[in-house]
């Protein structure tokens, strides 16, 4: 957020949605257990921390990843931030940019994770009925159920160099088809040769270019020179 949003203005989004246990999950540790230790490490509620603010002046609302809570995991409180984030959006008339950093559904809250994956692309929609753009960022890790959803709906989806994208992981997908796979072919560079991706961008750059092309698309002015 520090890298994206300017200083003044920031408004947190849905801060009030926090996550419950309705499975009463366990598996080597209790789920509220590993909240608790995530919420410690991190000092975040959930994985996704949604602002509305201005980059470069111009009014955005930005959905963040923390991959240190639980891998970044998508479960019902991402979801529904990442939804309000959408809507906010479209109530302040403004673009909309989401930076994934995912292992992918959160596996603790079972179906209730992976009905995030529809529910996250359906609400992009509102943001194509107003002509607002939707603007993806794919870090170091964007994988599973996020990469499968959301993250490449973007009008532009941007990608930081070297980051790991794909669904299933390398190692298994060599486990399941026998096969050696080509190397690096789950990287950003190898994405954005195949034309999955838009723009290959280092993290310092990423505002500049965010701004440029919000610029560009909601036709708002001129873009300066780097």
């Amino acid at each position: 957020m520090n890298l994206l949003l300017d200083e003044e203005g920031r408004e947190e989004i849905a801060a009030n949605i926090k996550p419950t246990d309705p499975l009463k999950f366990k598996d080597s540790k209790k789920y509220p257990d590993r909240l608790a230790a995530a919420r410690k490490a991190t000092g975040e509620d959930d994985a996704l921390v949604v602002m509305k603010g201005t980059m470069n002046g111009l009014p955005v609302v930005v959905a963040a990843f923390e991959f240190r809570f639980i891998g970044g995991s998508m479960g019902s409180v991402v979801g529904e931030r990442f939804v309000q984030g959408v809507r906010c959006a479209v109530a302040d008339n403004c673009s909309f940019i989401c930076v994934a950093a995912s292992g992918g559904a959160r596996m603790q809250e079972g179906i209730n994770s992976l009905m995030q994956m529809t529910k996250t692309s359906a609400a992009l929609h509102l943001l194509t009925e107003k002509r607002l753009p939707f603007i993806s960022v794919l870090t170091d890790p964007t994988m599973g159920g996020v990469s499968a959803s959301f993250a490449f709906l973007g009008d532009v989806v941007l990608a930081e160099p070297n980051a790991l994208i794909g669904f299933a992981g390398p190692r298994v997908i060599e486990q399941t088809v026998r096969e050696t796979l080509p190397e690096g072919f789950q990287r950003a560079e190898f994405l954005l040769e195949k034309g999955a991706i838009d723009q290959i961008v280092d993290r310092r750059s990423m505002k500049k270019r965010i701004s440029d092309l919000i610029t560009l698309l909601r036709h708002e002015g001129k873009v300066t020179a780097a």
